[in-house]
């Protein structure tokens, strides 16, 4: 009974994540569709080859998506695992057939070029983030950039800022030198829509901190802030001196509140504060003490 509960859970779980990947599909052809391409103003990626291949040759946007996907799902395949490859293909299928759906579509903004890169971006970022933080992905440039990083000495992120600096040179022979210049202002804020989609609004936070009063700090942040703290022995790497280093979790929004903490204990003391993408486990949920 209990082994039947949870394989009717798990198939849930997997439609749900099917679902929400093919209306994340359906966002972006959207925002293509409606916004961007008819105001000359592509997307990076994959998708922004196959806008230029659709001007150029006229051939359906939505084939050519298909099309110059295929060897990138192959290495998602190889590279990731299977079902993000599986995930992948639902969600670039989604993205294509709805692109040929909407492609005569009205054009909900026209002519304010600012406009059209602030909604167009966020509305396409929306949508491949809600792909992507269910599993798949509608662009395979991303999955280039994390196999060439094994091969030449050079990081992910930087490897597809390059790849997409390729995308724009070649959509400025269609659009123009002010249609790429639009394209890659579009492609930033999709990005930053898409990490918000990704990890959330709220978002948590690592501070390690080193003080000289180490048990004073913890007790203070447990009773200001509700958080528990953990301690690693360290030793000074110049003096050889013992101490404590503290590290915290907390969310973005507490982030005054310890550095105040900090500040009011040991003005003196060293932090260091990291970006923390997700929180699982232990007793991390809000507590109402404030």
């Amino acid at each position: 009974m209990h082994q039947n509960r949870k394989q009717k859970s798990n198939k849930l779980k997997i439609l749900s994540k099917v679902l929400l990947i093919i209306i994340g599909g359906f966002i972006t052809a959207y925002g293509l569709e409606a916004i961007l391409i008819p105001n000359n103003v592509s997307d990076g990626g994959v998708t922004g080859l196959s806008i230029v291949g659709s001007q150029l040759f006229g051939l359906p946007l939505g084939m050519l998506i298909g099309i110059i996907n295929i060897p990138f799902v192959w290495l998602g395949y190889k590279q990731i695992g299977k079902s993000f490859a599986l995930y992948s293909i639902i969600g670039i299928a989604s993205l294509a057939i709805s692109t040929s759906l909407m492609h005569h579509i009205p054009t909900i903004i026209e002519g304010d070029t600012l406009l059209v890169t602030v909604v167009g971006g966020i509305i396409i970022g929306f949508g491949m983030g809600l792909a992507l933080r269910n599993g798949g992905a509608l662009d395979g440039i991303d999955m280039l950039a994390v196999l060439l990083s094994r091969k030449v000495p050079f990081g992910t992120s930087d490897l597809i800022l390059f790849l997409n600096m390729f995308v724009f040179i070649v959509v400025s022979t269609v659009f123009g030198l002010q249609g790429a210049i639009l394209s890659g202002l579009a492609y930033f804020i999709a990005s930053k829509v898409i990490h918000i989609v990704e990890e959330g609004l709220s978002g948590s936070k690592t501070f390690k901190i080193i003080t000289n009063q180490p048990e004073i700090m913890v007790e203070t942040i447990r009773d200001r802030l509700g958080r528990g703290a953990t301690y690693t022995e360290a030793y000074g790497g110049y003096s050889n001196e013992q101490f404590k280093e503290i590290t915290c979790v907390i969310n973005r929004m507490e982030e005054s509140k310890i550095k105040d903490i900090i500040h009011e204990i040991d003005p003196t003391a060293f932090v260091v504060v990291y970006d923390v993408a997700e929180v699982r486990g232990g007793n991390f949920k809000k507590k109402d003490i404030h």
